[in-house]
Formats: structure tokens, C-alpha cells, sequence
């Protein structure tokens, strides 16, 4: 579906020479009437990366993206795009692109029409037209569709059509509101894929908002987690997951085997689990390998993917980490994992291996937790 040519993208030009990025954002806040709806937004983009805003609703992404596309204009701060402030710049001006959840594809054009419908509005020859207009088809695999009228198309293939119009003019910077919302599940999946490799055979620099993690984490560079108007974190998905900021940014991204506690001087971690009954404990040997900002109140998170049955035994050998001792309270077989509910004190969930198969429901298990699989945050 994806082309290697990037000769219809034009070049974004010289990047900040302060940051080395394209697109900086700094001390950015809004405010309607009373209400803060971004609070001091600072983040930078390189050319070429995708950056996904993710967040629940009313968190401030469309929002933000809105700012970036010059649609709104009461905000404090600074926004420069290849070193140049661009809020007194036009909207039209700016050589932006847009696509939204709903595609606003013209319904009485065929797909060449639609396409071709920026490259007109830039007055392009009808050679350099026709070029840009194949190439795309090319790019997002619509070849031979060119002639097909909008209602004629499945929802895939209209997703397409929009993608294509919004990168044959060349934009500068590609800005997507929630653009797979509408789709299936199955549908967004696959074509999640589809999107990353086509912006990233342009070298398209591009910002993504969407609610869904799953979206976020397979189509963007960089994730910025944004929640009632403040960026929580901003990181590459595998380090979002593996080290979040916060029990906020821990929750949202949806871990619930939460431990509520705090660290004393010793590194030893209390909590309303009975740690000397060896409900929850931390080897001898691995206190200091479990990262931890600071002594004080802090809140213990176990990924769901990070336990390993261990005998009754074993736990005796003090390898590092921590070991739960609970009851089975759920079983639940998911094919190639075993889905499971255990009570240690507190309730927990794990996703855990088929080899070697869990005991059954009411029956006691003992889990290893490695250091890799535990984050620490502050309360």
C-alpha cells in the first residue's frame, strides 16, 4: 500500500535551531470564562514523528488541537513551527492539514475530485495534479478507485480517501481529531497500521487525538496523556507503559493492582497488607532494584503480565522482588493466557502463562513479582 516516493511531501524546512525540533510548544494555557482548560502545555515534536494526545473527554486535546490549527486564538504562550512564532499566522496560511472523525468528504465528487480538491485550491497545474492525485491512490492503496463515487465506498476506504486529500497538498504538519472514532474495532485495528506506515513512508510530521490507548500506542512516536488540561506525561508508548508519572497516568492507562502505602528511611514499603505475615513482601536482595522516587507516600503497581507462579517454598529463597500469597477468587481461560483474580490482602488480576496451569478456584497460589514488573510512584 506504501509507497517509498515522498516527492509529492514537501519539505518541512529548517527546524527550531534552539531545540532541533519542528514543533515547540511552550507555557501554553486556555481559558474560557473561568474555566482553565490547558495550563502550562510545554512540549517539542521532530520532524517526521507522530505525537498521539490522549486523553478522556474533556481533558483539553481537541482543544489543543485546535490551538495548533489556528482555530483558536485566545491562549497564552508560544507556539513555533521551523522557528517561527506562528500565532498571529493564518489558519490558511500555515499549510496545515486537517482530518476529523468525520471525514467531510464531498459526496457529489468522485475520489479523484476529492483528492484532487486541495491541489486545485493551490492553483497546481493539471499535470502536477494528475502526478500528486496517482500517487496518492498509490500510497493508500486506492488505485483503479479513482472513479467511484463517495456512497460506493466502505467505511476503510472512505478513511483513505480523506487521508490522501489531507496529504496531497504537502501540509507542513498533519493534524487528525479522533479520525477512526466512527470505525469498528476490527477495522481501526488494521487500519492503525496502515496510517503509521503511510505517514511514516512521507516523513509526515503529524499530531493524533484519540481516547483509545490501544490507538495511541500503535500509531505515535511520542504520547502526551493530557487530563483535566495538564500534561500528565509526555513519553514514547513502551516507556508511558513501563514507567507512568503518576497514579493518574497509572490508572488511566488501566492498572488496578494498586498498593497504597509508603517508604520509610530503610526502603522498607508499608502498607494495610500484612507484609509480616508474607502477604506482600520485598526480598532482602531486591529492596533497592524496585525504582522508587523517594521515601514517603507512595503507591505500588504490579502489571497485570508480570507474575510467575512460584511453590510455597520458593519464596523462602528471597529472590528479588515481591511475592504474593492469595486465594483464587476467578479462573478464566483466554487461549493463550490464563486470566486470573487473586485475593492477597487486597484484589488483584494477572495475566498469567498456561505453563505451568494455575490451581483451581479456592485453592491458594503463591505469584513472583520480578522488580521489572513493579512501578513505583508517588501518592
Amino acid at each position: 500500500m506504501v509507497d517509498s516516493e515522498k516527492d509529492i511531501y514537501a519539505p518541512v524546512g529548517h527546524q527550531n535551531p534552539k531545540t532541533g525540533a519542528t514543533l515547540v510548544v511552550e507555557q501554553l494555557t486556555c481559558q474560557y470564562d473561568d474555566k482553565e482548560v490547558l495550563h502550562d502545555i510545554n512540549f517539542s515534536l521532530e520532524k517526521g514523528e507522530v505525537l498521539c494526545l490522549l486523553g478522556p473527554s474533556g481533558s483539553g486535546k481537541t482543544t489543543l488541537l485546535r490551538i495548533l490549527a489556528g482555530l483558536e486564538k485566545d491562549y497564552t504562550g508560544t507556539i513555533c513551527f521551523s522557528g517561527e512564532d506562528i500565532q498571529n499566522v493564518a489558519p490558511h496560511k500555515r499549510n496545515f492539514g486537517m482530518m476529523f472523525q468525520e471525514y467531510a468528504l464531498f459526496p457529489h465528487k468522485s475520489v479523484w475530485e476529492n483528492i484532487a480538491f486541495g491541489l486545485e485550491m493551490q492553483k497546481c497545474s493539471p499535470d502536477e495534479i494528475r502526478r500528486k492525485v496517482v500517487q496518492m491512490l498509490k500510497t493508500v492503496g486506492l488505485s483503479g478507485f479513482e472513479n467511484r463515487n463517495i456512497d460506493e465506498l466502505s467505511g476503510g476506504e472512505r478513511q483513505r480517501v480523506a487521508l490522501a486529500r489531507s496529504l496531497a497538498p504537502g501540509p507542513r504538519l498533519l493534524l487528525l481529531d479522533e479520525p477512526l472514532g466512527s470505525l469498528d474495532r476490527s477495522l481501526r485495528e488494521r487500519l492503525i497500521g496502515e496510517i503509521r506506515a503511510i505517514l511514516k513512508s512521507l516523513s509526515v510530521t503529524a499530531v493524533f487525538v484519540t481516547h483509545d490507548q490501544s490507538e495511541a500506542f500503535g500509531i505515535a512516536d511520542k504520547v502526551a496523556i493530557l487530563q483535566d488540561g495538564q500534561l500528565q506525561q509526555f513519553d514514547p508508548p513502551e516507556q508511558l507503559y513501563r514507567t507512568p508519572a503518576n497514579s493518574r497516568v497509572a490508572r488511566f492507562l488501566g492498572f488496578t493492582n494498586v498498593v497504597e502505602g509508603y517508604f520509610d528511611d530503610d526502603l522498607e514499603f508499608h502498607s494495610p497488607i500484612d507484609i509480616a505475615k508474607g502477604n506482600l513482601r520485598f526480598a532482602a536482595s531486591g529492596r533497592k532494584t524496585i525504582p522508587r522516587k523517594n521515601t514517603g507516600k507512595s503507591i505500588l503497581i504490579f502489571r497485570p503480565d508480570g507474575a510467575r507462579i512460584v511453590s510455597a517454598v520458593q519464596p523462602e529463597k528471597r529472590a528479588e522482588g515481591i511475592v504474593l500469597a492469595g486465594i483464587i477468587t476467578r479462573r478464566q481461560f483466554q487461549g493463550g493466557s490464563y486470566k486470573m483474580s487473586v485475593v492477597a490482602g487486597l484484589p488483584f488480576s494477572f495475566d498469567l502463562p498456561l505453563e505451568p496451569a494455575p490451581p483451581a478456584v479456592n485453592e491458594q497460589i503463591h505469584l513472583h513479582l520480578s522488580p521489572s514488573s513493579i512501578i513505583c510512584v508517588d501518592s
